[in-house]
């Protein structure tokens, strides 16, 4: 519902958001987070709240790394900083619509195959590795146009000004569509991308559907409000991507020690439960990701500040 809100407010004052107006609304969703977070513990116990909280808080920090790709796109594509605000709010929509879906593909598959932690346990260690270690320019790959985006360029005609938020115009006579449409397709490929690594991530720190979902809406829904407060200390967080690479890295571990656990394999252990695998708690969970994220967020702006000062000496 807030969402839909947000959506039907942006559609009738597109506007740049001013950092008290964002700060406000980013405290409004994290409080909202939080109180359904002590709703939980009071009606299912600390156990369950315990992994919304951890759920919600890795969905966030892969969120601000989500805006990190959003930033690029904007400036590729010289989205007008006014009607950024629309674009943000599609592409969360399209990240609830693909995250619901996966959400509900990975329950089924879980309650079938125990095995499949495995599987999601190696692809997580696998994203870390390429988050802590991208190699090459990696800003100029992700600037690279998919296949979907340069399909569309060939087979429909794309004018070469915006028309303020529209994706239709206008041209000599003629119905166009903007280049808004190439902005909506890049950020819905960026948020499928996302999704393939988000949902294994919180998967290994519940099963529970429900949690899943509501982690991910709450993740999601201060996100917009998020990039315009952020602004520039995106470019700060230089180390931001070591601390999510850690996370990831470590619900990759947790999830093929469940696997262990509950193996069924039969060329593993000859098919039987692997005792000695650790059962890492929801709790042990929390305090991973909240560590790792102070840390990083920590040296980031330590590194920011020095290099500034560095500046202003080398001025001098």
């Amino acid at each position: 519902m807030a969402i839909i809100l947000a959506l039907a407010l942006i559609a009738q004052r597109p506007h740049i958001p001013t950092p008290k107006e964002s700060s406000l609304w980013v405290v409004f969703y994290v409080t909202l987070a939080l109180i359904f977070a002590g709703l939980m513990w009071l009606f299912a116990g600390g156990e369950y709240a315990g992994q919304f909280v951890a759920g919600w808080l890795t969905e966030y920090s892969l969120s601000i790394d989500n805006l990190f790709v959003f930033v690029l796109i904007m400036s590729q594509f010289s989205v007008p900083r006014r009607y950024q605000q629309k674009v943000l709010m599609v592409g969360i929509i399209i990240a609830l619509v693909l995250r619901g879906l996966f959400i509900l593909a990975g329950a089924a598959i879980i309650e079938q195959f125990s095995w499949v932690f495995y599987i999601f346990g190696a692809f997580l260690i696998y994203t870390a590795w390429r988050q802590a270690f991208p190699g090459g320019d990696h800003d100029e790959e992700i600037k690279k146009e998919s296949v979907v985006v340069r399909l569309l360029r060939r087979t429909i005609d794309i004018s070469e000004d915006y028309d303020g938020p529209k994706v239709r115009t206008l041209v000599d006579g003629k119905r166009m569509f903007t280049p808004m449409i190439i902005v909506f397709v890049a950020i819905g490929m960026t948020d499928l991308l996302f999704a393939l690594d988000s949902i294994p991530a919180i998967f290994g720190i519940t099963q529970s559907p429900f949690i899943v979902f509501t982690a991910n809406i709450f993740a999601l829904m201060g996100l917009r409000q998020l990039y315009f407060l952020l602004g520039d200390l995106l470019d700060r967080l230089k180390y931001l991507h070591y601390g999510i690479a850690f996370i990831l890295a470590f619900i990759g571990v947790k999830l093929i020690a469940h696997a262990m656990r509950e193996n069924e394999l039969p060329f593993i252990n000859g098919g039987e439960n692997i005792a000695w695998a650790p059962d890492i708690s929801t709790w042990m969970s929390l305090g991973v990701i909240v560590v790792s994220m102070v840390v990083a967020t920590g040296a980031s702006l330590i590194a920011a500040r020095r290099e500034g000062r560095d500046v202003t000496l080398d001025e001098r």
